[in-house]
């Protein structure tokens, strides 16, 4: 069972920074008037499909990601020429579906050949139905339906690139966005679980036991008092801990503990690690209190600037190449990491998801193609040059960018892959 709520919360951590970060696109797109495709969380094949208004939400094979297609980003519905022979089914003397194919199995619907067509700004269809023109309105969300599949149509004032630069770069940037506040607020929730240390603390508390190690066998538990080792009292230095059981590897430690105001004494045998220091497989913290609105509000701020700063430095690396390919990891070992952290308890996992929520708004925001960065770029250029650049060129750029996003992420996931089976 427990291993069961390891496994759910890995998979909630994942979808719910995807989710709040593609709820960013979504809801400023919708905003803006935007007509919004689909809402997928994943790439690949599609396990689930919903479709509910104007949107259809799926839930994807390869759980690296998510997106929002919104109309006029990519080429547009099926083109249909003039002298091509349709159907189309008027209601209110609007036309509400235009049928492409499989003619004659439609029934109830005006069948001809397209003389005229707007689909974008006048919405309006000119057929020859049995020799004569007749020209009908179109609804503004329309079905096109070829091949089984229905496709509404995109008016152009429900296209992006219609929208204001302030418009589409909003939509854009609310992604990362979002992802930096959803951080903001579980540092907020961590910093209350965890509380803070109190001022002048006097003693020391083990925090986290690791499975096997000989703090484990003794019984040593979350929450004790270390007091004293080997006779030597410890207060708040857990350095001191530190040097003492270091010291005796394979050596039998005294250690004084107090669990629930009553004292104990422990014996401890440190196991000694490569380097031969000796470990006991624990980690100590100090008191803590809870914290106040303003020491919450003030404490995640510090989290998130001191967070940012370490994964500014993570890129430095990698820009600089100090890094072995070993060092870099993809969605097998971050799930592996989260299933870890998982198990050492609720606050610890809600520190981390703020974190990889912080990372993938940073991340997202970086000049790569394909990513958040790049597309804000682009419409940077375009407020500049105040004319926009050519979208099959745009396009280009970003699909160029986003193959060798999958390519590296094969690479890593390979790695990752080959390291759980050599059991690294």
């Amino acid at each position: 069972m427990h291993m069961i709520q390891v496994v759910f919360l890995t998979i909630l951590v994942f979808f719910v920074i995807v989710t709040i970060h593609e709820w960013g696109h979504y809801f400023f797109a919708k905003r803006a008037g935007i007509l919004v495709r689909e809402f997928a969380i994943g790439f690949g094949p599609k396990l689930f499909s919903l479709k509910k208004g104007e949107t259809r939400y799926t839930l994807r094979l390869i759980p690296a990601g998510g997106f929002v297609r919104m109309a006029g980003e990519d080429p547009e519905i099926v083109d249909v020429q003039p002298g091509q022979t349709i159907a189309v089914r008027v209601k209110d003397n609007l036309i509400t579906r235009l049928y492409l194919d499989r003619l004659d199995e439609r029934s109830g619907v005006i069948r001809g050949e397209v003389v005229k067509i707007d689909l974008e700004r006048k919405l309006s269809v000119t057929l020859d139905v049995e020799g004569e023109h007749e020209t009908y309105s179109v609804h503004p969300a329309a079905l096109m339906i070829a091949k089984g599949k229905e496709t509404q149509i995109a008016p152009l004032d429900r296209q992006f690139g219609s929208k204001t630069v302030g418009q589409r770069a909003l939509a854009i940037f609310a992604g990362p966005l979002m992802n930096f506040v959803l951080a903001f607020i579980l540092f907020g929730a961590y910093i209350q679980m965890a509380g803070i240390p109190v001022e002048s603390p006097d003693k020391l508390l083990v925090n986290e036991i690791s499975e096997g190690m000989p703090a484990a066998k003794a019984d040593l538990r979350k929450g004790d008092v270390i007091d004293s080792v080997n006779g030597v009292k410890i207060g708040a230095d857990f350095d001191k801990m530190i040097e003492i059981i270091g010291k005796s590897p394979n050596v039998p430690v005294k250690m004084d503990i107090i669990r629930d105001g009553k004292a104990l004494q422990i014996n401890i045998t440190p196991k000694p690690n490569d380097e031969g220091v000796g470990k006991v497989g624990i980690t100590a913290a100090l008191p803590t209190r809870s914290a106040t609105f303003t020491e919450t509000f003030t404490g995640s701020a510090k989290l998130m600037k001191n967070m940012t700063i370490s994964i500014f430095e993570g890129f430095k690396k990698l820009i600089f190449g100090e890094f072995k390919l070993d060092d870099l990891g993809g969605p097998v070992r971050t799930a592996e990491v989260t299933s870890q952290i998982a198990q050492q308890g609720i606050a610890q996992l809600t520190s981390w998801t703020a974190l990889l929520s912080l990372y993938l708004g940073i991340f997202n925001l970086l000049p790569i193609p394909a990513l958040d960065g790049s597309r804000l770029i682009f419409i940077g250029i375009e407020a500049i040059r105040r004319r926009p650049i050519d979208p099959n060129r745009e396009s280009m750029v970003h699909f160029v960018g986003f193959a060798l996003i999958m390519l590296l992420m094969l690479v890593v996931t390979y790695n990752d892959i080959l390291r759980l089976v050599r059991g690294e």
